[in-house]
């Protein structure tokens, strides 16, 4: 399925049209190279509600039986803070994000250090950690997971 005349930005915050970005991961006519790709498509997904494409891509050892989010959330923005490995080359990769979104409640934001593998080829979500924060300036203190490989010093390409 081709997206190109589709005249949205990606909702990922690349700046690209959401066909060559996002929407050809969404759609499964292509497969996420990196895993700070498969990361900013399933953002694109949950902003969209293409739930589907959310559930492929959970490894189905973490997987929940409902991926939906809160009732009255939208997605608006995401920013990419730190990508450790999960490089086309690597079978491990980590991203942390912030996920900006409106509720019920308000402004609200996510903040997680999410952990990705490739099974069978292809990139899925594990799991996230959200990174603990300093009680003294509300920064947040570093954490660090450990991949059972050795690391890359490549960063993802968007």
């Amino acid at each position: 399925m081709e997206f190109t005349g589709y005249p949205r930005l990606c909702p990922c915050g690349t700046g690209s049209n959401y066909g060559v970005c996002c929407g050809r991961l969404i759609s499964g006519a292509a497969q996420a190279r990196t895993a700070e790709e498969l990361m900013r498509s399933r953002y694109s997904a949950y902003a969209l509600g293409e739930l589907d494409h959310v559930f492929r891509t959970w490894h189905p050892r973490t997987r929940p039986d409902d991926v939906s989010p809160a009732p009255g959330v939208e997605f608006i923005g995401l920013t990419i803070l730190d990508i450790v490995a999960g490089g086309p080359d690597d079978d491990l990769g980590v991203v942390e994000f912030i996920a900006r979104m409106r509720t019920p409640e308000g402004a609200d934001e996510m903040h997680e250090r999410s952990r990705f593998s490739r099974r069978a080829g292809r990139w899925m979500y594990v799991d996230g950690n959200v990174p603990d924060v300093a009680a003294a300036d509300d920064t947040p203190a570093p954490r660090t997971i450990e991949l059972p490989v050795q690391r890359s010093t490549r960063h993802g390409q968007g």
